[in-house]
């Protein structure tokens, strides 16, 4: 039976350290160490606080919520026009259409549409997804399916989540699509 050890360790996430200059993240660590393999394992469970609570409503809306609104869709598509990155909002607005399709030979010709606009190499969008991806997606296209884009779908959306959105949120269009949704004429 291998030993167990329980530690309490503070965690510093720079991202959190931006945010947020109070107090850092406090986790409970469950290590455990084979004596065979030497590897370790943790399961991280952070504590929720009331105060952690709070500290997520005040950082504004999140991508989903600005992605259901089509104001705000396109201001912030029009953002990243101005930061030529307009590719990925198109990439994944092009998956979510994607998904939506019925027919299997719809589905063969968008799939093949879809490579060749944002993921082949010489594409004109090209979005940047790594190269162990882009050959999965490449395989799957023999016989697509509706989940041959997910992993890349999933990857844009986190880049636009951790990179472009907070960046829209200060920016002034947003503050003054958000000025004029409070203040109707």
């Amino acid at each position: 039976m291998p030993k167990m050890r329980f530690s309490k360790i503070r965690i510093y996430e720079f991202k959190d350290l931006i945010r947020n200059k109070k107090q850092p993240k406090t986790l409970d660590v469950l290590v455990s160490r084979k004596k065979q393999k030497n590897n370790i394992r943790c399961v991280l469970i952070q504590k929720n606080t009331e105060d952690s609570h709070y500290q997520l409503q005040d950082r504004g809306p999140k991508l989903a919520d600005l992605l259901e609104n089509i104001d705000y869709l396109d201001a912030f598509r029009s953002f990243l026009q101005s930061e030529f990155s307009a590719e990925n909002i198109e990439f994944w607005l092009a998956c979510r259409e994607y998904k939506r399709t019925t027919s299997s030979g719809k589905l063969c010709n968008k799939a093949a549409d879809i490579y060749k606009e944002f993921l082949h190499p010489m594409a004109q969008k090209e979005v940047n997804i790594n190269h162990h991806t882009r050959e999965k997606i490449k395989r799957s296209l023999v016989k697509p399916d509706l989940t041959c884009f997910d992993e890349a779908e999933m990857h844009i959306y986190r880049l636009m989540e951790e990179d472009s959105c907070p960046r829209f949120l200060k920016s002034e269009a947003y503050q003054n699509l958000r000025n004029a949704a409070r203040n109707p004429v």
